[in-house]
């Protein structure tokens, strides 16, 4: 007595469709799971066993085969649990399954039969579209991650009995399709700029930051706002497209952040890991591979306050998703690629005491820790932003001042309109944002007059700017005429660009 059924599982951040067989042999006794299923995998059957019993119905006591093909792909999580409870149901001739439809089906299983939201949901879905499979069955917590897929009927269900009689025809229900994002998402942010006093220039780095993707590096004394402003670019960024939605939503839910009051990603995450993070922590890993901070990250902020506290290793891991917006963890059974397209925003004192360069506080550090503070974040990782910017300390009266600087909304319009112009220049190619462009899309995009290459020449003669160096001033040059409307980079934009390449705490960058 054999059954089959559909099913799937989750590596990395894709799914991949799993058949579900199960075999049934009289005058024996056993259970086997074979088909490289993992330890989750394996502690399925006392799951269904109670789960079956519970459910009402009888666990058969004959030898059980459970095979999981194909049989050299490896099968993780627990989210098979619902179709091998079904396919034994079947094998053992409890149920006779009647829908002539061709269906997925997953779900967790508790001990008493009630389905357990499982991780992944929306990866499932894709697969099912993809596969032409036309119908899922999941778990009901599931259902609005799996409704952002068109064109799949979906089943959510609350327990194994109504699986098990949905199935049978005994238990009708209407599927549940597309639901569409409204396009005005309200975004209630507690945070404004404009409750930051001062710090005009941070800001309109910030914005230009914000408005063309490029990676900042603040630095400035102790307490002068650096993580007050870095908390607010969430209210300046442009909302998540309809596909940013998809591809962050698919990110959290493989991770198993989704939950009641989050069950979709519907604004920019905003990442602030601790600076005692582990590598696989930001960068992903871990028995079952899971996506780091960097891919949790993805089309959002990543803010790393106490730069230079972090690992050596840590920081120079984000080398790679910066240039390339991915990053590819190897295993020795398997290689992964997940995506991290984010805005990465670093903040730093200048020295360990912070107060070195301050107007009025003496800087208690000898020369050798200062450069041996200053070293820990590598030229190659220097190199790779885009943008640096002095957050200085306020006077009394700064601090008291009653006039309150832009708000958020304000600004946002501006970095929207940017984000358009963008877009449209964008429109044929997979790049987003000016700070995504490669060398072929400089070349394409970004002309300079002679004034503008003159001066750009100047700077890299006298600083030795290197190649990328070079590249990341004519993106921000191109993001700075974005924001003012201008078609045309001038020689002023070209000389802003240049101006947040430098610092008094580092050479040119």
């Amino acid at each position: 007595m054999i059954s089959k059924c559909i099913s799937a599982t989750i590596l990395g951040l894709e799914a991949k469709e799993i058949e579900v067989e199960v075999h049934i042999q009289k005058n024996l006794k056993g259970f086997v799971t074979v088909g490289l299923p993992d330890t989750a995998v394996k502690e399925s059957k006392e799951r269904v066993k109670s789960a079956i019993i519970n459910s009402g119905f009888l666990f058969p006591d004959f030898s059980i085969t459970v095979n999981l093909a194909p049989a050299d792909l490896r099968k993780e999580g627990t989210l098979l649990d619902l179709p091998i409870a079904i396919s034994i149901l079947s094998a053992s001739k409890q149920i006779e399954i009647k829908r002539d439809k061709k269906m997925l089906i997953v779900g967790e299983l508790s001990l008493d039969g009630t389905l357990r939201p499982i991780k992944g949901g929306i990866s499932i879905g894709l697969l099912a579209k993809e596969n032409n499979i036309n119908s899922i069955i999941i778990p009901e917590q599931n259902e609005d991650e799996i409704s952002l897929i068109n064109g799949i009927e979906i089943y959510p269900l609350k327990n194994l009995r109504d699986t098990a009689a949905f199935l049978m025809g005994k238990f009708e229900m209407e599927p549940k399709n597309f639901k569409e994002i409204p396009e005005d998402i309200k975004e209630n942010f507690e945070e404004d700029f404009s409750d930051v006093k001062g710090q005009t220039q941070a800001k309109r780095v910030l914005e230009i930051a914000s408005a063309g993707g490029h990676h900042v590096l603040m630095i400035g004394p102790p307490g002068t706002g650096k993580s007050l402003l870095a908390k607010r670019i969430p209210t300046i960024l442009p909302p998540l497209t309809f596909e940013e939605i998809i591809e962050t939503t698919k990110i959290h839910s493989v991770a198993g952040l989704l939950t009641e009051e989050k069950k979709i990603i519907l604004h920019r995450p905003f990442r602030a890991p601790h600076h005692t993070i582990s590598y696989a922590a930001m960068v992903g890993g871990g028995q079952i591979i899971q996506p780091g901070e960097i891919s949790l990250a993805h089309n959002g902020v990543l803010f790393l306050d106490e730069f230079t506290e972090f690992r050596r290793d840590v920081l120079e891991a984000l080398r790679q998703p910066l240039e390339e917006g991915i990053i590819n963890i190897s295993r020795v059974n398997q290689s992964l690629s997940f995506p991290s397209k984010f805005l990465l925003i670093s903040a730093m004192n200048p020295c360990p005491c912070g107060f070195f360069g301050h107007p009025k506080k003496p800087c208690k550090c000898t020369p050798y820790q200062i450069q041996h503070y200053q070293g820990k974040i590598s030229g190659p990782l220097l190199d790779r932003m885009d943008l640096m910017v002095e957050v200085p300390a306020l006077s009394f009266d700064e601090m008291e001042s009653k006039i309150k600087g832009e708000s958020s909304k304000t600004i946002r319009e501006r970095i929207k309109k940017a984000r358009k112009i963008q877009s449209e220049r964008f429109k044929s190619k997979s790049t987003k944002t000016n700070g995504e462009m490669g060398p072929k899309e400089i070349e394409e995009f970004i002309k300079l007059d002679k004034e503008s290459k003159n001066l750009l020449k100047i700077a890299s003669d006298k600083f030795s700017l290197s190649g990328r160096s070079i590249h990341r001033i004519q993106k921000v040059a191109r993001t700075i005429a974005d924001l003012e409307g201008k078609e045309e980079i001038s020689p002023s934009h070209i000389s802003e660009a240049l101006q947040y390449r430098f610092s008094r705490y580092f050479e040119s960058i």
